[in-house]
């Protein structure tokens, strides 16, 4: 076995260029593409996102055997060309029928640049090094969505819509020329003698329920919430693009600070109920203060800090239960987890909104959320201690 080689290498880095140019290609349509075709309702508008979602969802279950018989490379390769070459093409028609299938063909590439992103992150670096390298992860995610989630809807609001659907198909295929850096091992199963569960599988089933939980509650909070915002407050000038700066710049300072946190104190684990309950109070004052410009911009915040330290938190606890044998696994369930929330959240809010308004439906994830948290509280978990640090003598799940 190599040893991992580490968050100053060129395969990480390379792969976070990857990452950057792919999440590019994606941030700047998810709140676009439901302006596109906002003519034909708020339950189209949001079934974009789901369908978007659901091709990711049913892709990322097949990624780890892909992986294992392809190799990382390849499968990143493959699902930056399928992100970004069918793009422009929705500037042909705003027809529902023709943008769904476009955004499953996206959702493929998604779904693979995704968990083969995520995987890579433990891969390539290591277990000590975790909570660093996820928060490494997290501003690659987060600095496009950062600049491209309130610039796609600027530049389709003022420019139009070609543009930004050309911008969203390059990115991804210059991403795809980083590939060739990106050296790690295959990942070879370990094999478990007939009758014997493995201690990373205990584990991994005892704790993976807390993290799964909150990233599926604040995924769905968010989603709604990038989904619907432009829509919800229509005629509010640059407020929806200024939102979204907001949530993204949030989001970026959340993972960063948990990254610190679960390395240097190990708090892995315990980041999870305040990330939980700032992304309720995020929606709820969105639900009060949906027509006060600065009410939007601070509860976007909150949701922002909040999932920021969910996704950090999560990933981390997963990779630590789950052990090296698990990596694909973990990474799996965690995007899964992001992305399944972030598709109920557009289908499911939006069937909400559609009849009761965006308050209603910004205030059932609120609720979700506060239904949510006990499940994630501290106790819950046997002490997660965060990737690389030891476990106290004499103490044992």
């Amino acid at each position: 076995m190599t040893t991992p080689a580490g968050t100053a290498s060129v395969p990480f880095r390379a792969m976070l260029v990857a990452t950057v140019l792919g999440f590019g290609g994606y941030a700047l349509l998810l709140p676009v593409v439901p302006s596109w075709v906002a003519g034909a309702g708020e339950l189209a508008a949001g079934a974009t996102t789901g369908v978007l979602m659901l091709a990711t969802i049913a892709t990322q279950l097949c990624v780890p055997w892909l992986v294992a018989r392809l190799g990382y490379r390849l499968v990143l390769g493959i699902g930056l060309v399928a992100l970004g070459a069918p793009t422009p093409l929705l500037a042909l028609s705003p027809a529902l029928g023709p943008v769904l299938a476009v955004s499953a063909v996206r959702g493929v590439g998604f779904g693979l640049l995704t968990v083969v992103g995520s995987a890579l992150v433990a891969e390539l670096v290591a277990p000590a090094e975790h909570g660093r390298a996820a928060a490494r992860y997290g501003v690659a995610i987060g600095l496009p969505q950062l600049v491209l989630l309130p610039a796609g809807v600027a530049v389709a609001q003022t420019v139009g819509f070609t543009p930004v659907f050309v911008a969203a198909g390059v990115a991804p295929l210059l991403g795809a020329l980083a590939v060739p850096w990106v050296r790690a091992p295959r990942p070879v199963p370990r094999p478990v003698p007939a009758g014997v569960v493995g201690e990373g599988e205990v584990r991994g089933g005892a704790v993976a329920a807390g993290p799964l939980a909150a990233m599926l509650g604040c995924s769905i909070a968010q989603g709604g919430l990038i989904t619907f915002l432009p829509l919800a407050v229509p005629g509010a000038g640059l407020l929806p693009a200024a939102a979204l700066l907001v949530t993204a710049l949030a989001a970026l300072l959340g993972r960063s600070l948990a990254g610190r946190l679960v390395d240097r104190h190990g708090l892995g684990g315990r980041l999870l109920l305040p990330g939980v309950l700032l992304v309720a109070a995020g929606m709820g004052v969105e639900v009060v203060g949906l027509q006060v410009g600065a009410a939007v911009l601070v509860g976007s915040a909150l949701v922002g800090v909040g999932f920021g330290l969910v996704q950090n938190d999560a990933l981390t606890t997963l990779f630590a239960a789950g052990g090296p044998a698990g990596y694909g696994r973990a990474s799996a369930a965690w995007n899964i987890a992001y992305d399944a929330g972030t598709g109920a959240g557009a289908v499911g809010l939006g069937a909400v909104a559609e009849p009761f308004g965006f308050r209603a439906a910004f205030g059932l994830s609120a609720l979700l959320l506060v239904v949510v948290a006990p499940v994630v509280r501290p106790g819950r978990r046997s002490g997660s201690r965060g990737p690389g640090r030891p476990r106290p003598a004499g103490r044992r799940r």
